[in-house]
């Protein structure tokens, strides 16, 4: 059983149709990197996965779960997926371990204590140990995306959606949030990834989708896609497109006072 089927998913937003008929299947333990210029759809695609966008028509399947159908509880399916945006949308009030601890007390049941011990191991799975009581304002961009992470974690989803995760970042923090997400990927945690970071595509995707227009142009292993695109469309996107460097797993815990 696939982890998303999409099938003939249309999208509006009034007269403007930003998804023309999507087709698509993430297997379990697939990374799959959606690629494409500003305007193609991709972010809007990723939110109707698991609804934050209500679609026009079409199917989607979560787990073999039709969330499409008006009956779903969306809210059970939702508990499975774990959701990274390009804002990290941290409670700046609340510490670290509070920030990670609130949804999986009032959403899972757990105790205090439950939550605490997964909030201080997801912590540590990102490279973040030593934060659990600093608040998001102390915290640079990268750490706080890298809490984001470890919060969506800490619910033990199946499926990780991330909506350019590295969008709002200063470049020079963009490789610790990578390198956790590469480590997630060797675990083999299943991920639909929206991003603009072709390096980490190239290396980390099992396949790489390119939308342009509300349309799948091409996918395929990142091999095919970045080294023998069949459309013109894909070759054109990939020659503007300036790759970034090479993510490495060390940058976790590189920024100046972790």
């Amino acid at each position: 059983m696939a982890s998303i089927e999409i099938a003939g998913l249309h999208k509006s937003f009034g007269e403007l149709e930003v998804l023309r008929g999507i087709d698509l299947a993430v297997e379990p333990g697939e990374v799959v990197c959606v690629i494409g210029p500003s305007g193609s759809g991709k972010s809007t695609l990723l939110r109707c996965v698991n609804l934050l966008e209500q679609p026009a028509s079409g199917t989607i399947r979560v787990a073999g779960v039709e969330v499409t159908d008006p009956d779903c509880d969306i809210d059970a399916v939702r508990r499975g997926i774990g959701m990274v945006f390009q804002q990290f949308n941290l409670f700046g009030h609340l510490s670290v371990r509070d920030n990670i601890t609130i949804a999986q007390r009032r959403v899972l049941k757990r105790s205090r204590a439950e939550a605490n011990r997964v909030a201080s191991e997801n912590l540590d799975r990102v490279g973040l140990a030593g934060k659990a009581n600093s608040y998001p304002a102390q915290l640079s961009g990268g750490q706080q995306q890298r809490v984001a992470i470890a919060r969506a974690l800490a619910m033990d989803p199946q499926l990780m959606l991330f909506d350019e995760p590295t969008s709002a970042l200063d470049p020079e923090l963009v490789g610790e949030v990578l390198a956790v997400m590469r480590r997630l990927a060797a675990e083999g945690m299943t991920m639909l990834v929206v991003t603009h970071e072709m390096a980490f595509a190239r290396e980390v995707a099992s396949r790489v989708v390119f939308m342009d227009g509300g349309t799948i142009v091409e996918q395929g292993s990142p091999a095919e896609v970045f080294g023998n695109p069949r459309e013109a469309r894909t070759r054109e996107f990939l020659h503007r497109v300036l790759e970034p460097t090479r993510v490495d797993e060390s940058e976790i815990g590189a920024h100046p006072g972790e």
